[in-house]
């Protein structure tokens, strides 16, 4: 939606009539007014003009890049993709995110998380955790309806945040837009 320019008059001296702001104030008052009739009367006849969401029946799809709740990818094997390197947990300004990692032994992924734990009462949704993920393991989901009756229902543990990697194939791919994209710009600079 564009917007018209409004020139501030700063140098000219105001009459006394524009010092009171009558005419701001009536002018407020009658863009109020029109919007209010004419919602009145879409709504009265049932041509809606203005945007609205009957939610929770009516979803709305966010973009790519919006940002959720963060989540753990999981593997087909039912584990998560992550290998306890403690990135995520060191880019974190909140300090939500705690991994205890373990060591696995004949497997080609030497370290997993033993536990991990985010406080979602504490988490600021900034996806600076997924931007330091090297193994794109953790993940901002879409799911932004996060509610609980106590603050210790609201840490979410390993198995709560494992969400399986064909659920999460939009952001992943978006993620690795975002990569191809920084990767062609430092490619352009060098060149």
């Amino acid at each position: 939606m564009t917007a018209r320019v409004v020139k501030v008059r700063r140098a000219e001296k105001l009459t006394f009539i524009e010092r009171l702001y009558f005419p701001m104030i009536v002018n407020g008052l009658w863009v109020t007014s029109a919007h209010f009739f004419r919602n009145l009367f879409g709504f009265l006849s049932g041509k809606r003009t203005a945007f609205v969401v009957q939610w929770p029946e009516e979803r709305l799809d966010f973009s790519d890049a919006f940002r959720g709740q963060p989540v753990l990818v999981q593997l087909d094997s039912g584990k998560p993709k992550c290998v306890a390197c403690g990135l995520c947990e060191f880019a974190c300004p909140t300090d939500c995110i705690t991994i205890v990692p373990g060591e696995l032994v004949d497997s080609g992924i030497e370290r997993y998380p033993l536990e991990f734990d985010i406080d979602m009462s504490r988490c600021m949704f900034c996806g600076l955790c997924e931007e330091a993920c090297p193994e794109e393991a953790i993940v901002m989901s879409r799911e932004v309806e996060l509610g609980a009756f106590t603050r210790p229902d609201m840490l979410y543990k390993k198995e709560q945040l494992l969400v399986p990697e064909p659920m999460l194939k939009r952001r992943l791919e978006f993620i690795r837009s975002e990569y191809d994209r920084q990767h062609a710009a430092a490619e352009k600079r060098q060149s």
